[in-house]
């Protein structure tokens, strides 16, 4: 019986793990749920699951649960604790009598979690690719030294994973690795058209159900570049072995090419919880609740390159990560800025790539003398806070408004 923590848990992957976990009453048991102020979801939950620890990372909607609790549960012995300390949140990571985390809060707001989960040497199945994006050598270092085992949950890192072999490095037995891209909303939108995008039609993704947020980095692709850098750190490749392919029908999930010429792809339908059953149930096999693959019936699959020209975001991430040192943190952190600003109606889509390139340029053209490769993670967030400044100044530049973002990653805990 493996205990379960679940960071996230009122989104989508967060929601998807426990529809798993749900089949499966006999492997998984719920210890630790985390959320960040979607109470009513958390609620429900704590129900079903019976968690001992919740987390809230709003102290105001923290309160507003425990009021609810002693109103439906009068049993205190029935009641979770509930914690909503900054620094108490982040030790529900590494808790001894937590055998898994998954981490699957959005943005660099999931970083210090994840940074404890593997720092206690925990199994981690990770969704937050910011934590390998801003400190990838630091969290690779770690589990190397504490014995962590990171597997990834995103569909297209835990494709590669199900296709590497197991007694083999990666670097000598694999040519190259190319993640898919469903190319999002706007894959044969004319690029006359990108400037009048809204951030509703952004968040209408063809095929996947997720957040805002990484909704919208699917729709400048920018999810796609950081998921290479992800992928770089994961299975130990450089920025030209790892491709991108656009493939809009989401059944192929990820490919990687073999020194032999061959070809492994995995396939199945567009569903989170297949590869989040690989990952709870790995080494084994597990039921998801997803239905069979039905080739007969899709018929076509369909590939093609994409289009750097009217997806910038894309060639800001392989450059970030061709960069290396604090390149790829840079990127990710204007990002973050830039899709807030945009969701909140301050910046166009057209200027979401202008603002990460600008931001870019003015830290790199700084790095030697101010912004130094972090050695800690404290290092990382505090690096990333100066980004973020830095982008949140460019916004005026670019827009001729003063003012500041209040919506940054930091509240995007879902």
């Amino acid at each position: 019986m493996k205990k379960i923590a679940i960071f996230g848990s009122t989104g989508s992957i967060g929601a998807s793990t426990l529809a798993v976990i749900e089949r499966h009453p006999d492997r998984f048991t719920v210890e630790t749920l985390v959320a960040h102020a979607r109470i009513d979801v958390l609620l429900t939950q704590i129900r079903q699951f019976r968690p001992r620890q919740v987390g809230v990372a709003d102290p105001v909607a923290a309160d507003s649960l425990r009021r609810q609790l002693v109103q439906t549960e009068p049993d205190p012995s029935l009641r979770p604790e509930v914690i909503d300390e900054a620094r108490a949140l982040v030790e529900l990571a590494a808790q001894d009598d937590v055998d898994v985390v998954v981490a699957a809060i959005v943005g660099t707001a999931g970083l210090a979690s994840t940074w404890a989960a593997v720092s206690a040497g925990k199994q981690v199945l990770l969704a937050n690719k910011e934590s390998l994006v801003a400190a990838g050598a630091l969290m690779m270092s770690a589990a190397e030294r504490t014995g962590a085992t990171i597997i990834p949950i995103d569909s297209e890192h835990n494709a590669i994973f199900q296709c590497l072999p197991v007694d083999t490095a990666p670097t000598k037995a694999v040519d190259k690795l190319i993640l898919t891209a469903s190319g999002g909303p706007f894959r044969t939108l004319p690029a006359a058209a990108f400037a009048e995008i809204t951030p509703e039609a952004a968040c209408r993704h063809p095929n996947w159900s997720m957040g805002r947020k990484i909704s919208v980095d699917s729709a400048t692709m920018m999810n796609k570049g950081l998921e290479v850098i992800e992928a770089a750190w994961l299975f130990g490749m450089p920025a030209a072995r790892i491709d991108v392919l656009v493939h809009p029908e989401s059944i192929v999930h990820s490919l990687v090419q073999f020194a032999d010429g061959s070809v492994l792809a995995q396939m199945g339908h567009p569903d989170m919880r297949t590869p989040i059953a690989h990952a709870l149930g790995w080494p084994d096999r597990i039921a998801s609740g997803v239905g069979n693959l039905d080739l007969r019936a899709i018929g076509t699959l369909c590939f093609e390159a994409p289009d750097l020209d009217r997806f910038p975001c894309l060639r800001l991430a392989y450059e970030a990560l061709e960069h290396g040192g604090v390149a790829p943190l840079t990127v990710n952190a204007a990002n973050e800025i830039a899709v807030a600003a945009f969701l909140d109606g301050r910046l166009s889509f057209l200027q979401i790539p202008e603002l990460i390139a600008r931001t870019r340029d003015t830290v790199l053209e700084a790095a030697d003398a101010d912004y130094t490769q972090p050695a800690s993670i404290a290092d990382v967030l505090a690096l990333d806070d100066r980004v973020r400044s830095v982008a949140t100044a460019t916004i005026a530049r670019i827009t001729g408004r003063g003012g500041r973002v209040t919506v940054g990653s930091k509240q995007q805990v879902v």
